[in-house]
């Protein structure tokens, strides 16, 4: 019985120190190696590995891509002496497992503030040289570039990798967002004015326009109405020629008639004159009318 706990315990030892000498590398970390305390060896392929118990141990390290995102905005001056807010991030992975490990023991902390250390000194180089508008929008693209290549080169020297930087937001601090803001407003409001003025002379314009050719069309419409009234006059005075002049005494019988309506065209109206007068010759009688 005894004989069969010693075995027991025995297959339990070797179990506990075979398990304690393997170890699985996943396909996103590294794994580093030491033999006591010793750097050793560098494994970045996965699968299963051994290590000798209680003289090695291993460390992983990600290998994946990571970000480092600022936490706050810092403030940078322009080549305009202008205090912007930039913040930014940053994509980058470790190359050089041996040399990030060295460099930092492995504290990923220590390597995030090393990292953000070198993005400001590179963002400060290269905002110190462009100017607002170059940061905004027109050089924006420059600007990172250069900031990535200055970065690229110094993250080099501690194993990593840095695969892009991308500005997030440029802003002017509150101070010149508001003095920005009111020389906006009174650039619009320039603007519109501008704009109303040049709305009120076209108006003005297009109204003596339309004043003149109304002017014209009315100068013109009488000027032809004035024409074609003389024409029917004086076709009219033919046609009374033509028609009277057949029978003159009909004629001054017709005009007379004619005075007579216009002269009596109402009851209250009075005219002192000698009844025997050439007036009322057709008042009187047809053998008293000569």
């Amino acid at each position: 019985m005894s004989r069969l706990v010693s075995i027991l315990v025995a297959l339990f030892i070797a179990l506990m120190l075979l398990s304690s000498s393997m170890f699985v590398v996943d396909q996103r970390k590294y794994a580093i190696v030491f033999t006591l305390g010793q750097l050793r060896e560098v494994i970045s392929e996965p699968g299963l590995h051994f290590k000798v118990p209680l003289i090695q141990n291993v460390v992983f390290l990600d290998k994946r891509i990571l970000t480092l995102d600022t936490p706050d905005a810092e403030r940078f001056i322009t080549a305009e002496k202008k205090n912007i807010l930039v913040d930014a991030f940053v994509k980058w992975r470790i190359v050089d497992p041996r040399l990030y490990y060295v460099s930092f023991g492995g504290d990923e902390a220590r390597a995030r503030d090393r990292m953000s250390q070198i993005i400001k000194a590179a963002l400060n180089d290269e905002i110190t040289r462009h100017t607002v508008r170059d940061v905004i929008s027109g050089a924006r693209g420059a600007v990172m570039d250069a900031v990535r290549e200055r970065v690229t080169d110094e993250a080099k020297e501690i194993g990593v990798a840095i695969v892009d930087v991308r500005l997030k937001r440029v802003d002017y601090i509150d101070q010149i967002n508001n003095s920005v803001y009111e020389r906006m407003k009174a650039e619009r409001g320039r603007v519109a004015n501008e704009l109303r003025a040049t709305g009120a002379a076209e108006g003005e314009k297009i109204r003596a326009d339309a004043d003149r050719q109304r002017t014209v069309i009315i100068a013109e419409a009488f000027r032809d109405a004035e024409k074609i009234k003389g024409e029917g006059d004086a076709k009219a005075s033919q046609i009374y020629a033509q028609a009277f002049g057949k029978n003159p005494e009909f004629y001054r019988f017709y005009r007379s008639l004619e005075a007579y309506r216009a002269s009596f065209k109402s009851r209250n109206d009075v005219i002192v004159v000698d009844p025997n007068s050439e007036f009322f010759k057709y008042f009187r009688g047809p053998g008293q009318s000569k």
